[in-house]
């Protein structure tokens, strides 16, 4: 867990995304509300529930369930995962017609414990919080979970002037840093990176077979299968 000190700074790659995510979960989906978002929120929506429809889906990163819920609506079943006991217990909250959604606690870096056979794996707003240097590894173990063929869907951020908080500092390996700012007052530096299309097929070359990316004005989401 992070505490916050008054007009201290928390570093989030030191201190763990765990404990900031913990501190922001019940205020997590506020970034959901802005008005300009709404017509692309509607299509992420209608692209995810696509993409997924009939699939076995493991979700990594599940955060509050915001994204769980809709792409439960057409998937055969989903089992959502997240490190965070505090964001999972607000999940579990939301109701899911369909009674297909399953939670689990699980490390996204390793997915230890995680058993079953998946025809699709999901994770919204979490690869721009992966350091680089990790990316593969992250990759590696969430196409082990998956195996040769499954459908994979990822979907973040784009950098958008005058909308996205501003990028404050990029580290020696390329990883760029966003000051966040809750409720409380309390502010963290938490690492968000925007790749760019060619990035991230450049990053899946050797792992995957049909990629597609599409991108919104303030989202992308990107598709592809494992090889």
């Amino acid at each position: 867990m992070l505490y916050f000190v008054p007009g201290e700074v928390m570093n989030v790659m030191d201190e763990g995304l765990r404990g900031y995510y913990a501190a922001r979960a019940r205020e997590y989906e506020q970034i959901y509300e802005l008005p300009e978002r709404q017509g692309d929120l509607a299509a992420l929506r209608e692209l995810l529930q696509r993409l997924l429809s009939g699939h076995d889906v493991l979700e990594v990163a599940c955060g509050t369930g915001y994204w769980t819920l809709p792409v439960s609506l057409t998937a055969r079943s989903v089992l959502a995962t997240d490190v965070g006991e505090e964001v999972l217990e607000l999940a579990r909250l939301k109701t899911y017609p369909r009674g297909n959604v399953r939670f689990m606690q699980a490390d996204a870096f390793t997915l230890e414990g995680v058993e079953g056979r998946f025809s699709a794996g999901f994770a919204s707003f979490w690869w721009s919080h992966i350091a680089m240097s990790k990316l593969d590894a992250f990759l590696e173990a969430f196409h082990g979970k998956l195996g040769p063929g499954s459908l994979v869907v990822f979907t973040d951020n784009n950098y958008v002037d005058q909308s996205s908080r501003p990028i404050v500092r990029q580290d020696s390996e390329g990883n760029t840093y966003q000051l966040r700012r809750l409720n409380s007052g309390a502010e963290y530096e938490v690492l968000k990176n925007f790749p760019s299309e060619d990035e991230l097929r450049d990053r899946l070359r050797g792992l995957s077979t049909d990629v597609e990316v599409v991108s919104l004005t303030y989202y992308w989401c990107l598709s592809y299968r494992v090889a």
